[in-house]
């Protein structure tokens, strides 16, 4: 085949009025013959591994190229080459490029996992989400409790004194010295309210006010 595309390619090449792009053509177009008969001529890794003639009609072929022949030696591990043919003559063909693809990841899983497969896997899974569903719950749980603390915290700062009774205040802390930190803050800030509003107070002009 090669010396008959370097003759072609010498023809095509002479210096005949009229007949050089022909033969640049003629050249081209057997090439591309000459390499799709060579491709189909390749069999699939099915076929190829099965030892058998891969033909036209290989329901394999579509699936198993020649070019990545553990895909299928994987499948074929698990699944048999029958098996697998028979499964996806069942499906439709639209859905068989997916069903392959089920099946790939199937075999892969089961290689590494002999005894649960894949459903291994969805147990990691479900066992993960349930986990996360857990620590959702609990985060929501606590950021509701600082929201109380928050408003109780907020009502005893903007209480009147006299008139409220202050609930005790909680506040988290990660040692002593910060609760007396806390501690201190909340007192001073009702000492000053306290101060504030036990003095009689002026209004001037509208929207004004000030303490005597």
């Amino acid at each position: 085949l090669q010396q008959q595309r370097l003759r072609l390619q010498e023809l095509a090449s002479s210096d005949v009025p009229g007949r050089s792009s022909c033969r640049v053509s003629i050249v081209v177009c057997m090439d591309s013959q000459a390499l799709g008969r060579h491709k189909f001529d390749q069999p699939c890794a099915a076929c190829r591994l099965l030892h058998r003639k891969c033909g036209a009609d290989c329901t394999l072929a579509p699936y198993f190229p020649p070019d990545d022949p553990e895909k299928f030696a994987r499948v074929h591990k698990v699944f048999g080459a029958s098996n697998v043919i028979k499964m996806l003559q069942t499906v439709e063909e639209a859905d068989r490029e997916d069903a392959v693809k089920s099946l790939v990841y199937e075999a892969h899983a089961r290689m590494r996992d002999p005894v649960y497969g894949s459903t291994g896997a969805l147990f990691y899974l479900q066992n993960h989400v349930q986990d996360l569903a857990v620590q959702l719950e609990t985060t929501r749980a606590q950021i509701l409790e600082f929201q109380t603390r928050r408003d109780q915290m907020l009502s005893a700062l903007l209480a009147i004194p006299g008139q409220l009774n202050y609930p005790p205040v909680y506040f988290p802390a990660v040692d002593d010295m910060v609760t007396m930190e806390y501690t201190d803050v909340i007192s001073s800030s009702l000492d000053r309210d306290s101060a504030y509003f036990s003095e009689p107070i002026q209004c001037g002009s509208p929207g004004y006010c000030q303490a005597v």
